[in-house]
């Protein structure tokens, strides 16, 4: 039986952009696991799995169900240990909290605010009431003025993926010579936005880009099956 993923979806169901559920897409194909997904709006989330989960992605798995993308990912590798590892090991896996607390605090931090019209605009009409709702009172703004400051603020957001512009001058993937978790993460916070949002925020010829194009690549284009936004 097919895992079922609860994927985070607008008014759009062919269109998923949730950073998170896309970690775990990543995930459960890099473990070459058969699973399908389950459209989710956000006035949905509460019904999922009897209210498991304020958030996804939630999976179910047979009898067990796991929220967050995290989580989930030690599921899998615990779980199925003789498919591909998504950490390589101890150390893999603490890498990935790093990698994940530096997605979450700087890339996310831009890159949630930039877009965030954007995703408003994905939105059917109770789930754009419940979007304002909830995240205005998060931004202390109305939320068309928090996109702003976006154009002033992308060469910043470019100059914090330094770490990772660098470290591509050494190795093809966060994970070493084969992508892990880890690029998962990074991948995610961008896959999310080239869903979302027209937006450049990547130069063409940044070698970030370059990564970005071969993340879309993996797992026979499961990145490039939601086209980006026009």
């Amino acid at each position: 039986m097919a895992i079922l993923l609860y994927d985070l979806v607008g008014s759009d169901p062919s269109r998923p952009y949730s950073p998170h559920c896309w970690k775990t897409a990543m995930s459960l194909a890099h473990k070459g696991l058969e699973f399908e997904t389950v459209p989710t709006r956000f006035l949905d989330v509460p019904t999922v799995e009897g209210g498991v989960s304020k958030t996804v992605p939630v999976i179910r798995d047979g009898a067990r169900v796991v929220a967050d993308s995290f989580a989930i990912a030690l599921y899998l590798e615990e779980t199925y240990p003789d498919r591909p590892s998504l950490f390589g090991g101890e150390g893999g896996e603490a890498m990935s909290r790093f990698i994940e607390r530096w997605s979450q605090t700087i890339l996310h931090t831009y890159l949630g605010a930039a877009a965030l019209m954007d995703i408003y605009g994905m939105q059917d009409e109770p789930n754009r009431a419940y979007f304002r709702q909830s995240r205005e009172p998060r931004f202390g703004k109305k939320l068309e003025e928090v996109p702003g400051g976006r154009d002033a603020g992308l060469a910043a957001f470019r100059g914090s993926l330094e770490p990772l512009r660098s470290m591509l001058a050494y190795q093809p993937w966060i994970g070493g010579p084969s992508p892990l978790f880890p690029d998962y993460i990074v991948f995610g916070a961008l896959q999310w936005v080239r869903v979302a949002s027209p937006y450049q925020f990547l130069a063409a010829d940044d070698p970030v880009s370059e990564w970005f194009g071969r993340c879309l690549d993996l797992h026979e284009g499961l990145g490039r099956g939601v086209p980006a936004a026009a």
